[in-house]
This record gives C-alpha cells, structure tokens and sequence, in this order.
C-alpha cells in the first residue's frame, strides 16, 4: 500500500471548520465544519456562493484520473503524478486508489504535507541537501518500516552533503542519479562519466545511501521535438543498463528507471517499452501531474493525447467563476476575478460562458486581455450580450498556478450541486 489507511487524517479535514479563510463559500455556511456543508449538497449557482469561485467539475476530475490509470496499465508504466500540481491531499489519496505508485513532490515542506496524510511511496524529483530535510526523513524512514523515499543526486558535492547529514541513520535513503536533459537544461548531470563519479561517490556513502536507478526530465530537452526527447530517453536507458552491467544496483532488489512530465509521456512510454531485461525488476515510473485537472490553454495544446488521440483524451476539469461589476462601455467590462484568484504565468484566462437568470450561454464576443490584481478586463465586441451581475465562466491555463490561488475548491457536479470540497496545502 502506498498509503496509510490506518491514521486517517483526511478525516479531520471534514471537521474543519469554514470560515473568512476561505474564499467564494456561502457567508452563511460561517461556523459549519466541511463535512457538515458538504453533506447540504449547495448548489454552486444559486446556494450562496460568492464570486470569484473557483470550481472542479466531478465529472471531469473521475474522468482524468481514470484515463491515466488506463494509460499507465496499458503501457505497462507504475505512476507516480507530481502531487505540486495540487498540493491536495485528498487527491493523492484518489490518484493512489486510481492505481498509482506514490506521489511524486518537490521539496521538503511538500513531503512533510503528503506523509502527515499518510503517503507511504515518495518520489523526491529534486537533490534534496538541507541537513534538517534530510535528518527529518531519516527519522521518518526509522519510525515507518512501510516508508519509500526515493530523491535525487546530481553532484558529488550533493552525495558529500546527504552523506553528512544522514551519519547515523539506522536505513539509508535510496536515491537515483539525474540525467540532465542537454546543456542548458535545468538540473541534473551533464556527462555520463560525471553520472558514474556521482554513482561512485553513493556507492562510497553506503549506509546512508543506496542507489536505486536514474531519472530524468525529457521535458527539459533544449529544442524539444520528438526526435530530440526519443534520444535523451535513450540516453536514461542507456545510463542504466550501462550502471546495471557495472553491478551498481547491487545493493537493491528493484531498478528504477523514471522520467515524465505532462508533455511527452507519450516519449516515455515509447522508449520505456524497448527497455531490456536487467538483473532485477525494473520499475518504470511515469511522474505527469497535470493531467488531474487539465486545463483550457498550455497543457491542452501539448498534451501527448492530441498526437495519440485513439488513446483518449483529457478534460479540463477547472472553472474560475466572477461576476461582471462594470460595462464602463459598449467595447469593455470588468470581472471581479484577477491575479489573485486566476492563473496568468502561461496565459490569460478564456472566457467561456456567461450565466444569466440560471440560464448559461457561450460567451460569443467576450475576451479577456488583461488582469489587475482584483479584475479580469474583458474586450466586448458587438455581438457580446454582457450586463452587470452577469457570471462569466472562465477556462485557465496552467494547473499549478491555479490549485495554490485556492485553499478550499468546491468541486461541482454537472448541474452545479457541490459533492466536495478539496483542501490545498501551499
């Protein structure tokens, strides 16, 4: 099991208690615990929420999460998505029932939230050389013998310091070396014969390090096409075989071998079914996060099910809804949504639908250009049927930034009635 089913702390997220915290809940719902408002079925549009108010459709969300158990069974690939996209607990828990592996993270902080909800499997896609971080996951690994923790090292000096930190430990922390993408890519080693300096300075730190495979981020791959992230992928595998045939995972009883972000599973998959037999099993783990909710912009352009569409597609699961609080004129209005509540790293938000008197229509001539903190500019052409008190339904671009804009997401059913509530750790 990848996680704890015995200390249920998700539990406890039902009894918290909703109030100025969080945003867009009904001011009448101040006082009552989660769960007791979960429990009145609200509806999103006409049961006193106030915009903005984002939004998780529960049709799409189910959706994603089974394409990709689907995707990963099919391709014979174990899952670990990156939980910072959503930095939510109780979707890990549902991406681990979906069949995943563990949850993938980034930094400490992120591994001390999973594992105070009970994460068992941890894939750390990150050298992780802060002295207390690690002391604190040595202690972890002592008191949980069901705990799997898996980093990074991309430097001797990196091994130099885990080594340091870790004397003493009664388990060693298993780590595998990053392949870096190119030159110019963000971190990992560049040479291969600087991979085997690092390996051979794990393997002179045995008793707080074990090495347990390679990794990598294609996503990094400077001009990435297909062509260029097929090579570097080959280049991982090689990596390993080439450290399997050296004996250097001599000290383990599975080979890890893992890369994936949102854009090029489909690489991945690809390289990954032509790895060879090595001496001991080799987990194959994919590590894309995005796909939980999807989006309406970046991850919809690049998403690898629009090159393998027989394979199924994802659905953006966000909405970001506001009210139109000014028409100053015939070719502009103002949202109350903006920087604070929408993502805007990638691209701004896409208006989609206007609600009026319950009734929902496509918003035909309405365009976002621009976001002030507390304002979403929208450009009205002439067809544009827009007043004051309006809601606008907005698509947004880029999951991350979206999930850490939010503490607590209302996820709605098709109809508007709100089934959950998704708690968010940033």
């Amino acid at each position: 099991m990848s996680f704890d089913t015995g200390t249920d702390a998700l539990v406890r997220l039902t009894e918290e208690r909703v109030d100025h915290r969080f945003k867009g809940l009904p001011p009448d719902a101040e006082g009552l615990t989660v769960g007791e408002l979960t429990a009145q079925r609200r509806n999103l549009f006409s049961d006193g929420f106030a915009t903005p108010v984002l939004a998780l459709s529960a049709e799409r969300l189910e959706h994603n999460l089974a394409l990709m158990e689907t995707y990963a069974e099919r391709h014979g690939l174990a899952f670990a998505p990156h939980g910072k996209t959503s930095m939510a607990p109780q979707l890990f828990r549902r991406q681990v029932e979906h069949g995943a592996w563990g949850i993938t993270l980034a930094v400490p902080h992120q591994v001390r939230v999973a594992r105070a909800f009970g994460t068992r499997r941890i894939f750390l896609a990150n050298e992780l050389v802060d002295a207390p971080a690690l002391r604190w996951i040595a202690a972890e690994l002592e008191r949980d013998a069901e705990f799997r923790f898996v980093c990074y090292v991309d430097s001797v000096r990196g091994v130099e310091l885990m080594d340091a930190a870790l004397k003493g430990s009664s388990r060693p922390v298993d780590v595998v070396v990053e392949l870096a993408a190119g030159e110019g890519a963000r971190t990992g080693v560049r040479t291969e014969a600087e991979c085997s300096a690092v390996a051979d300075a794990v393997a002179g730190a045995a008793g707080t390090l074990r090495l347990v495979g390679v990794a990598g981020y294609e996503g990094e791959v400077p001009r990435a096409d297909p062509d260029r992230v097929h090579a570097y992928l080959r280049r991982l595998v090689a990596l390993a075989v080439g450290f399997d045939k050296a004996g250097r995972f001599a000290g383990t009883d599975e080979i890890f071998v893992s890369a994936g972000g949102s854009a090029w599973f489909d690489a991945v998959a690809d390289v990954f079914a032509g790895i060879p037999e090595l001496s001991l099993p080799v987990l194959k783990l994919l590590r894309s996060g995005a796909y939980v909710s999807h989006d309406d912009g970046h991850y919809r352009e690049i998403t690898p099910f629009n090159r393998v569409p027989e394979e199924g597609a994802l659905e953006p699961a966000f909405r970001l809804w506001a009210q139109i609080v000014s028409r100053p004129s015939a070719e502009q209005a103002f949202a109350n949504a903006g920087k604070r509540d929408a993502a805007y790293d990638l691209d701004l938000p896409f208006a989609q639908v206007i609600r009026r008197d319950g009734t929902e229509r496509p918003a035909t001539g309405v365009s976002v250009t621009g976001l002030s903190d507390q304002h979403a500019w929208l450009a009205t052409s002439p067809e544009a049927d827009v007043q004051v008190g309006d809601w606008v339904g907005l698509g947004l671009s880029h999951p991350c930034t979206s999930f850490d804009k939010w503490q607590l997401i209302p996820v709605a059913e098709a109809d508007g009635t709100v089934v959950d509530y998704v708690r968010t750790f940033f």
